[in-house]
């Protein structure tokens, strides 16, 4: 377990959608590169404050799918509901929109190597036109629950990989989004970095209760998710006692563009499937 995480002060969603409506709903959505299906009839659904860990081998669609959630991309077929709204034939200038309800922490951090790390978190505020103090004061919050306020002046070539990803997870939540897309936030760390990037994702889940999809290539990450909380007492990440898992805390596996399973943990442990005993094993 990483350095003790002090508890944060972070403050609630800005936009509560209904709690009875999904966040985000595929519907029998496909989509094909150059002649090669690259999704093919997936259907999901995640409810609001639910983390949805997406699995599967390399290459099987899941960041093909977190650009489709995110409208960057659009289908050939099927609809994505994301707050309700069918984002498939949306114009780009309500997307926008919709976007600034979104936080999304992308493999590669995506940093802006010429701004400050405050300046880096606090891009969409300045986009927002929010008050400079105010922004500030939002960096250096979202900073301590990430343990990087001490950043807050230095650039991104000044920051290991693992500083980085955290400060893209300050960058994404500052705006207190309704939706958090991770994708493979802990791709290229080492284990020691991936543990601490995702006890920052139970800690922003069990805080804030923020709905989220995480893209995740390794397993033991997938059940720490699963089977942590976070103890806003003693600030730690621990064991949910006597081998519990979180119930809003859920999978979805894919293979070859094709949805696998889709289910809690505990029907996932506990499949009968073959390829996916493999799979987990």
């Amino acid at each position: 377990m990483p350095a003790d995480i002090a508890p944060g002060n972070l403050p609630q969603t800005q936009q509560i959608p209904d709690a009875a409506e999904p966040v985000v709903v595929f519907k029998d959505v496909s989509i094909t590169f150059d002649v090669k299906p690259v999704l093919q009839n997936i259907s999901f659904t995640v409810l609001r404050g639910e983390t949805r860990i997406i699995l599967g081998p390399a290459g099987g669609g899941k960041s093909v799918l977190m650009k489709l959630a995110n409208g960057l991309i659009r289908p050939d077929a099927g609809t994505i509901r994301i707050f309700g709204d069918d984002i498939t034939q949306m114009p780009e200038t309500e997307l926008f929109k919709l976007r600034a309800r979104i936080g999304m922490v992308f493999q590669e951090s995506a940093l802006f190597d010429s701004l400050s790390v405050e300046d880096n978190v606090a891009y969409r505020l300045h986009e927002e036109h929010v008050p400079e103090e105010e922004a500030h004061q939002r960096v250096i919050e979202v900073l301590q629950f990430v343990e990087l306020e001490h950043t807050i002046n230095k650039f991104p070539a000044e920051l290991s990989g693992g500083m980085r990803r955290r400060v893209s997870i300050a960058r994404a939540i500052i705006a207190k989004p309704d939706l958090i897309l991770y994708d493979s936030p802990t791709g290229g760390l080492d284990p020691i970095t991936s543990t601490t990037i995702i006890d920052l994702v139970i800690k922003q889940r069990d805080v804030s209760h923020t709905t989220s999809l995480l893209i995740t290539h390794r397993l033991q990450d997938a059940f720490l998710l699963a089977q942590s909380r976070f103890n806003e007492q003693t600030g730690k990440i621990e064991p949910i006692p006597n081998g519990g898992i979180d119930e809003n805390t859920k999978f979805l596996v894919l293979n070859e563009g094709q949805v696998i399973f889709d289910g809690t943990t505990h029907e996932l442990v506990h499949t009968t499937d073959p390829w996916l005993k493999e799979y987990l094993s």
